[in-house]
C-alpha cells in the first residue's frame, strides 16, 4: 500500500477493520428482506458501508487487516489492497484479539495499530491524521467529541436526575495504540469492554483525546443511512479543502499572597515551604496563569469567567480541574497547543529543582508532550511584593493553532 507522505516513515502502521458485528438495532428497523444482512454490508452510495471505511483507512496505513467471517466480506472489499480476512469472535474484544494475532504473524509486525469499526464509513482523513500524530507521544489515542447536550437519567420513562456533561466526550474510531502494548493487554485480559481504550485505562496507561468529527457517524439504526448519504453527497459536491490552522497567542498573569497554614501548590506539584498561597481554590498561581493565557488565546475570557471565585463549589478546588477544562476547550475547537512558556516570579522557594516535574504534570493535564511545556523562574531582585517575599507572581505565554472559521 502507498503510505501518505506526511506521516513518519520509521513507523509501520497497521489497521484492523472490524466486521464481525451483527448490528441488532439496525436489523430490527430494516425491511424484512434486508434484516438478515449485517449493517456493514448494506449499500451506501452504491458501495458496501465497510468498503467506504476501508478506502478511508488505506491511504494512511501500511497494512489493513479485515476481521470477520461473513461470506459477504471478501466480496465487499474485492480489489482493495487488504490482507485476507481473519475470523472474528463472538464479542468485539475477541475480534480485536484475533486481528492482533494475525498482525503479529506478519514478517514485519506493525509498531502502531488503528482499530476501526466497519460501520463508520465516513471517517475524515483529518481525524485519522490527528490520531496518528498523537501516537508519536502517547501509547493510546482516541478521537472523540465533547458532549454538548444536556444528559438526563431516566427510569421507567421518568427523569430521575440530570447528569453533568462536564468532561464527558463521545468516543469514536479509529482508536490508535502501540501495537506491542495492545497485544499484550489483550493476551492478558479477557474482559468484555466496549472499546480498547478501556484496557489501557484499566492498567493505568494514559490515553489521549484528539478531536473527532460529526461526519464520523456510526451506522446504528436505519435512519443513519440517510445521514451518511448526505455526508457522502456533501463530500462529492464540495471541493476538498485542507483545514487551515491559524496561530493564536495568549498571555496570562496572576499573583497570590503567601498565607499561613496552607500547602504550597505550584503547577500541580506540592512544594515544601513554610507558607502556602491564599486563594479561593488551592491558589496554584502557575496553573491559574496558564489557564488565563489559554482562555485569552481562544477569546474565552479569563479563569474567573469559567470558575467564579464567588461560587463555593470551587473553594479549595484542585486547580488541575481548571487546566483540564482549558485543554478540553482547545480540543473542542479542533485546535492544538503548540507550546506554553511559564515564568514564576519569587525569591523563595527555588523553582529549578521542581521545574521538570512541573512540566510533566502540566503536560499530563493538557494531554500534550512535555517538550511543549516550559517552566522557568526568576526573582525581582528583592524589589516589590515578590522581593519582600509577600507572595508569588507568574506570567505565561501560549501558542495555539485553531482551524480558520472563515470569519
Amino acid at each position: 500500500m502507498n503510505a501518505p507522505h506526511a506521516r513518519p516513515k520509521h513507523r509501520r502502521i497497521a489497521a484492523l477493520l472490524l466486521a464481525a458485528g451483527r448490528g441488532r438495532r439496525f436489523s430490527a428497523g430494516a425491511p424484512q428482506e434486508q434484516a438478515s444482512i449485517s449493517k456493514q454490508f448494506h449499500l451506501l452510495a452504491g458501495q458496501p458501508v465497510i468498503r467506504h471505511a476501508a478506502m478511508a483507512l488505506l491511504p494512511h496505513v501500511d497494512v489493513l487487516q479485515p476481521v470477520g467471517s461473513d461470506p459477504l466480506l471478501p466480496e465487499a472489499l474485492a480489489g482493495l489492497d487488504v490482507l485476507p480476512p481473519v475470523e472474528g469472535g463472538a464479542e468485539r474484544h475477541d475480534s480485536v484479539r484475533a486481528g492482533l494475532e494475525a498482525l503479529a504473524k506478519l514478517p514485519e509486525p506493525p509498531d502502531v495499530v488503528l482499530v476501526h469499526d466497519g460501520a463508520r464509513p465516513c471517517v475524515p482523513a483529518a481525524v485519522i491524521t490527528r490520531t496518528l500524530e498523537a501516537l508519536e507521544t502517547h501509547e493510546g489515542v482516541i478521537p472523540a467529541l465533547p458532549v454538548s447536550d444536556t444528559l438526563k437519567k431516566v427510569e421507567n420513562g421518568l427523569i430521575t436526575g440530570t447528569v453533568s456533561r462536564e468532561g464527558l466526550w463521545r468516543a469514536q474510531t479509529p482508536q490508535g495504540f502501540s501495537f506491542p502494548l495492545l497485544r499484550d493487554l489483550h493476551d492478558r485480559h479477557r474482559t468484555a469492554l466496549t472499546d480498547d481504550a478501556g484496557l489501557l485505562e484499566a492498567e493505568g496507561h494514559k490515553v489521549a483525546i484528539v478531536m473527532g468529527s460529526e461526519d464520523n457517524i456510526k451506522l446504528t439504526v436505519t435512519e443513519d443511512l440517510m445521514r451518511l448519504e448526505r455526508v457522502i453527497e456533501d463530500q462529492k459536491t464540495q471541493p476538498a479543502q485542507a483545514t487551515v490552522l491559524l496561530p493564536r497567542v495568549g498571555l496570562g498573569y496572576d499573583v497570590h499572597a503567601f498565607a499561613e497554614g496552607r500547602k504550597l501548590i505550584l503547577c500541580g506539584i506540592e512544594i515544601p515551604h513554610e507558607k502556602g498561597l491564599a486563594g479561593h481554590s488551592d491558589a496554584d498561581v502557575g496553573i491559574h496563569t496558564l489557564c488565563d493565557a489559554i482562555y485569552g488565546a481562544l477569546n474565552e475570557g479569563d479563569i474567573g469567567r469559567h470558575f467564579p471565585p464567588t461560587d463555593e463549589k470551587w473553594r479549595d478546588m484542585d486547580s488541575a480541574r481548571f487546566l483540564i477544562h482549558a485543554g478540553e476547550l482547545i480540543r473542542s475547537k479542533g485546535g492544538m497547543l503548540v507550546n506554553a512558556d511559564l515564568t514564576i516570579i519569587c525569591e523563595r522557594p527555588k523553582i529549578g529543582p521542581h521545574a521538570k516535574a512541573m512540566c510533566a504534570r502540566l503536560a499530563e493535564l493538557l494531554k500534550v508532550s512535555p517538550s511543549r511545556i516550559s517552566v522557568k523562574a526568576t526573582t525581582s531582585e528583592r524589589l516589590g511584593f515578590t522581593g519582600r517575599e509577600e507572595g508569588i507572581a507568574a506570567t505565561a505565554a501560549v501558542s495555539i493553532m485553531v482551524p480558520d472559521s472563515g470569519e
